[in-house]
Order: structure tokens, then C-alpha cells, then sequence
């Protein structure tokens, strides 16, 4: 919804930046994990999930009209995915490489499933889950759970503990969809 709101608007006002890289260095992150584990399902969904989130950075880059922060933005993720190829590729020995890359993408995971942990008590203090994407729980519950299935069957901790966190957080935000319907919204 964020990409069709910019092109149709050709604007990124009230658009944040921040979670199209991240969500690219995770998709980025979990592709180099599954191409270590030689896992195909992995490697197909993240490469397109980085293919999918780099064009949306290129579109905010270019209806952007300060381009230098975003630049910055993007060379500093550059920056880090080459460190971190770097590391696990030079530094780390063979034997560890997938444990310690399978770690680093599941904290990373985590991080990204709790960010929205202030969303959540702006909506409580508010009473109002007008800052909240149904669309966006429905799709993170349904990603979150599938995920956790897939680790399941492998037998993978670093895809289905990371994953939990994203049911948990999509479970009460459904919760307070319910509890703060939209017809009671309250003007901010």
C-alpha cells in the first residue's frame, strides 16, 4: 500500500523510509542464510522479497525530494551487508558460519517483529487503531505462522523461534482491532 500510495501521489510524505531497508536487509540476510543451508524455498522467497523491497527503495529514492539522506540510508545498509559478507565468508570458520548467520538473522528477526511494540501503546493511550494496517497484521500473522511451520518441519530453531514474536504481536494487534473498532475512532 505504501508503494501505490507514493506513485499515485508521487510523493513519499507520511511515508517512512526506515522499514523498506530494513525489511531488505533482512531479506537479504535470510537469502545468504539459505544459500549457506542450501535451501531452495528460502532462497527463492528472499531473493524476491530483496528484488521486491530494493525497487521499492528505488521509487522512494526517486520521488524523494531529499535524495542525500536516503542515499546515506542506503550506502550505510551497503556498507553493512558487505561487513557482514566479509565476516561470515573471511572470519568465520566453516563449521560455525551457518549457527552464527542463522543467529544474527533471527535476532535481527525479532527486532523487526517487536518494532511496532510503540504503535501499539500510542494505540492504547489513543483508543484508536488508525495508525495500525489491518492488511499488514493479516499478512505478518500469516508470514509470521507459515514460517514457524516451515522451521517446524525442518526442525530449524533459527526460522521458528524468530518468527513467534511476528504471531504474538499479530495476535494483539487483532486483539485491538477488535477492542478499538474503527466506527469509535476518536480525531488525534
Amino acid at each position: 500500500s505504501d508503494l501505490r500510495q507514493i506513485l499515485a501521489t508521487r510523493s513519499v510524505e507520511n511515508i517512512q523510509f526506515l522499514p523498506f531497508l530494513t525489511t531488505d536487509a533482512n531479506n537479504l540476510s535470510w537469502l545468504g542464510y539459505g544459500c549457506l543451508k542450501g535451501d531452495g524455498t528460502l532462497i527463492m522467497v528472499n531473493a524476491i522479497g530483496a528484488a521486491l523491497q530494493t525497487l521499492y527503495i528505488l521509487v522512494y529514492l526517486y520521488y524523494s525530494p531529499n535524495k542525500r539522506p536516503v542515499l546515506l540510508q542506503v550506502l550505510l545498509l551497503l556498507a553493512v551487508v558487505v561487513t557482514g559478507y566479509g565476516y561470515f565468508t573471511m572470519l568465520v570458520d566453516t563449521g560455525t558460519r551457518l549457527t552464527q548467520l542463522g543467529l544474527f538473522c533471527s535476532v535481527f528477526t525479532i527486532t523487526m517483529y517487536l518494532s511496532p511494540l510503540a504503535d501499539l501503546a500510542k494505540v492504547v493511550r489513543s483508543k484508536s487503531t488508525r495508525c495500525l494496517s489491518f492488511p499488514l497484521t493479516v499478512t505478518t500473522f500469516v508470514a509470521s505462522s507459515s514460517w514457524t511451520l516451515y522451521g517446524l518441519q525442518l526442525h530449524d530453531p533459527y526460522i521458528t523461534v524468530p518468527n513467534v514474536p511476528g504471531i504474538i504481536t499479530s495476535l494483539v494487534r487483532f486483539w485491538l482491532f477488535q477492542r478499538y473498532r474503527p466506527e469509535q475512532d476518536k480525531p488525534y
